[in-house]
């Protein structure tokens, strides 16, 4: 009996330490927490208004907006490091008419100091042959071609008085995946290291991106209205894509 009093005794301290140990591991191991993405939308520096307010391309044309709305998906967080994380199952459809939807929740990600922000602008190239999905993906949000099998990655209608379309219509419906005329384009940004995304379990950062919706009009290629005025996929898709790729979205300010 002394013996087992004594063994027990022993182990007893041993026990205590293994099951404190295991329970501070599982507090502190691999902690996550979230951040907000918010995307205001301009067009060269004035607010965006859908259906009222008139506008001027690089051609100085005249035109208004009526319709707005892109995919980002694929998001992906880097450290000064190398290290990264890619936020999983990360697609959102970004609608102008749709206040709520410029303002995305990225949940549990590793904490730590993030220095670069990047991600997809559109949908990838599996999910456009994986036929229509759900959520942000689902058809309903009318950003899917169904007599193409493919996704809308960045929407935009209009009218422009040089517009030859009827109706003097803007309509600019960007996506396609296949080479020559793939339109998938990636936006990568990289954070001021004084300054860098801090994902903390105790604060929920924002991040403010600027969206420029003219840029679908220049950069690469400046368009006329009068030349240029619709498209859904192919070649006319590209030099859109090619125009707002660097110059659709810019990180403004985090607040950490």
């Amino acid at each position: 009996m002394k013996t087992s009093q004594y063994l027990l005794a022993l182990l007893c301290p041993i026990i205590l330490l293994s099951s404190c140990k295991k329970s501070d591991d599982e507090i502190t191991a691999n902690p996550k927490s979230s951040f907000t993405i918010e995307f205001e939308h301009q067009v060269n520096g004035a607010v965006l208004a859908l259906n009222t307010t008139t506008y001027k391309n690089a051609k100085g044309e005249d035109f208004k907006i009526n319709v707005f709305k892109y995919y980002v998906s694929n998001i992906r967080l880097s450290k000064a490091d190398g290290t990264a994380y890619l936020v999983p199952e990360s697609y959102y459809l970004i609608d102008e008419s749709k206040s709520e939807s410029k303002f995305i929740t990225i949940n549990k990600v590793p904490t730590g100091d993030y220095t670069k922000i990047e991600y997809t602008i559109g949908v990838d190239y599996a999910l456009n042959f994986a036929g229509a999905q759900t959520g942000a993906l689902d058809p309903i949000n009318g950003m899917f071609w169904t007599w193409n099998s493919g996704y809308i990655f960045v929407k935009l209608e209009g009218t422009s008085p040089q517009s030859t379309a009827a109706n003097n219509a803007l309509t600019f419906h960007i996506g396609g995946v296949i080479d020559p005329n793939n339109t998938i384009r990636t936006f990568s940004t990289e954070i001021n290291a004084a300054n860098p995304l801090r994902v903390r379990t105790d604060a929920k950062p924002d991040v403010h991106f600027i969206v420029n919706a003219a840029s679908l009009f220049t950069g690469k290629t400046d368009i006329s209205f009068s030349a240029l005025n619709f498209t859904m996929g192919g070649a006319n898709s590209v030099i859109v894509a090619d125009n707002y790729t660097k110059g659709l979205f810019r990180l403004d300010h985090i607040h950490n």
